[in-house]
């Protein structure tokens, strides 16, 4: 019984990062790419509109948000190399 509640512990870790980190980090994207096509309107007979900048600060955020996990898996997967190469700890190793 130890064993199932163990595995299943790990398991909802392992789901609960996939649904982030697999289908909530390009969801985010789509909402920046939405949000950016909102920000710079373009009326009917093809002239420039006022730019909408609630929409423009959505998208900043929503990319800004995407470039701070890149580069987080980034340092998290080399941080051995980080530690073993330079001397810099990365998330509390030692």
């Amino acid at each position: 019984m130890h064993t199932l509640i163990t595995n299943l512990n790990s398991l909802w870790k392992v789901t609960v990062a996939g649904l982030v980190l697999g289908a909530g980090l390009p969801i985010i994207f789509a909402v920046g790419v939405r949000f950016w096509s909102a920000a710079d309107p373009v009326t009917a007979d093809g002239r420039a509109a006022q730019r909408n900048y609630p929409a423009l600060a959505g998208a900043v955020a929503c990319f800004g948000l995407i470039i701070v996990a890149i580069i987080t898996g980034i340092l998290y997967t080399a941080k051995a190399f980080l530690a073993a190469k330079l001397g810099i700890h990365l998330f509390g190793q030692a």
